[in-house]
């Protein structure tokens, strides 16, 4: 099975000179509604995708019907990149996105600004296999929403425009834990709910430290 390869690297939406010779002529933003499909398992790959807005969710369908969800990419963070000619995953929308595709220009050379956005992506599929490795649900979710903080710029407000039931699907929880485990960090003070979608971290040290 080919791993996915996608990366927290940034491309901005007006590419130094350096990517803007390598890049076709910038596409406009697409959007997209929620729950939308950005691409599907098995079509033609071939370009780079930019969040402009909103949150995109990568997953796959196993056998049995359940989705394993294997990334979410927010604004500012590109995915799509394969190891070969074809999407090996599914990316849907999660909230009203804006997306922006980057297709690489007829001949160039994109080695040396795709490597790095490979071993970042592996370096972020080995975190994720590592935090489905842990035993215990509360240092998955706590591990999750340090991550979520951290590409949010380190905020105390964390918004989280995924469901339960996609953090469940990325960390291999079920909807009932997942709910269970925001509820008990909320009673012992580390985390408050400010709302479906968000929440204010309270105790950044004793997070950090139950997500390790």
């Amino acid at each position: 099975m080919h791993a996915h390869i996608a990366s927290r690297i940034e491309l901005p939406s007006h590419p130094d000179q350096s990517l803007a010779s390598s890049f076709a002529p910038l596409q406009p933003v697409s959007f997209f509604p929620a729950g939308a499909e950005i691409y599907a398992q098995g079509e033609k790959a071939g370009a780079l995708y930019q969040v402009e807005f909103g949150a995109v969710r990568i997953y796959r369908l196993l056998a049995d019907g359940r989705r394993q969800i294997s990334a979410f990419h927010l604004a500012g963070e590109t995915f799509g990149f394969e190891a070969d000619t074809t999407h090996h995953f599914f990316a849907e929308a999660i909230n009203a996105t804006g997306v922006r595709v980057l297709r690489i220009a007829a001949g160039a050379d994109m080695s040396r600004q795709l490597l790095p956005l490979a071993l970042k992506g592996l370096t972020r599929a080995q975190e994720h296999l590592l935090v489905l490795g842990r035993q215990n649900a509360i240092e998955r979710v706590a591990a999750f929403l340090v991550d979520m903080a951290e590409r949010q710029g380190g905020l105390r407000q964390v918004e989280l425009p995924m469901s339960r039931m996609d953090i469940g699907d990325y960390l291999g929880l079920t909807i009932e834990t997942v709910s269970r485990v925001f509820t008990r960090l909320k009673d012992k003070g580390v985390i408050r709910l400010l709302g479906l979608r968000s929440i204010e971290i309270s105790k950044q040290d004793v997070l950090q430290v139950m997500g390790e």
